[in-house]
């Protein structure tokens, strides 16, 4: 990844969206040449030169203070997720060569996290980790996101955007696929030496049109809480809601578990799912004292 670039195309797509008024600021004549903000706008809104805003915006963030990049954070309007990735590419800029060592991203949980999985029963829940990977999960889990966990391994990015079959299991899919590209882009943020991380972003650029579009927004959020609508190839449509819980002990990991509100249709459905997940699971059995052959 090139680092200067994304610093510059992040920092000029957040100016871009922000228009003087949403800024409080007056919108002297009519004829303005770019859609947002001016460079020198920002730089009088976060108390800096217009040179050194300049420069910030070329990619030069290595030299920026804390204090400079919450003010930048407060003039562009930066939520929680953006601010934390303005954070993340200075720090980044900051490292030196000899300390720009990837945090390498878990490939499997241990047995204790199984064990928490099996134990909730009434709900799907996950273990996923920063590759989008899914690693562990309790059998109504692996029930709802069956279409993922068929694949050899199990990922919820390239199901996204590389198997035919999404647009369908994904009622929101345009949604669905705005906000992984935007969990990605924060995990890019955060550990832009990974190279596996590296390579996913690479193959889904070169293969989904819809990945490379997403992607050159640069937009980033939190993937902690919300609704998912899914159109599931058993038990038909689902509205359920989702919880994300980072595990501290397994940075990387994250733990989400869906739940239906009570008295739906998604309730009864999600049961039903739930009674599926345990037939299809029961292994066949063998009948008892059978004759011999011949």
């Amino acid at each position: 990844m090139d680092h200067r670039r994304d610093v510059r195309e992040f920092l000029a797509s957040r100016r871009d969206r922000i228009t003087p008024d949403q800024a409080g600021l007056p919108a002297y004549g009519g004829n303005r040449r770019v859609p947002g903000l001016r460079r020198e706008e920002v730089a009088m809104l976060a108390g800096v030169s217009v040179d050194y805003y300049t420069r910030l915006e070329r990619g030069d963030i290595s030299g920026a203070s804390d204090s400079v990049l919450d003010s930048l954070a407060r003039a562009l309007q930066l939520d929680d997720a953006e601010t934390a990735h303005l954070f993340d590419l200075a720090r980044t800029a900051r490292a030196s060569a000899t300390s720009r060592k990837p945090r390498k991203g878990a490939e499997a949980i241990r047995p204790s996290i199984q064990r928490v999985l099996d134990a909730i029963t009434d709900a799907p829940a996950l273990v996923r980790n920063n590759y989008f990977d899914y690693l562990g999960a309790n059998p109504l889990g692996r029930a709802l996101y069956r279409p993922i966990f068929d694949e050899p391994h199990p990922n919820s990015a390239t199901f996204a955007f590389l198997d035919p079959a999404a647009p369908d299991f994904y009622v929101d899919w345009e949604k669905t696929t705005q906000e992984l590209v935007a969990t990605l882009r924060g995990e890019a943020g955060r550990n832009p030496y990974d190279k596996r991380l590296t390579d996913l972003v690479g193959e889904l650029s070169t293969r989904s049109e819809r990945f490379r579009t997403l992607w050159a927004a640069h937009n980033v959020r939190y993937h902690r809480s919300g609704v998912k609508r899914l159109h599931h190839p058993v038990v038909g449509d689902l509205e359920l809601t989702y919880e994300a819980f980072e595990l501290p002990a397994d940075p990387g990991l994250t733990l989400s578990t869906y739940t239906a509100e009570p008295g739906s249709a998604s309730a009864d459905a999600l049961r039903v799912l739930g009674s599926w997940a345990v037939s299809s699971a029961r292994p066949a059995v063998e009948p008892q004292n059978a004759p011999a052959d011949g």
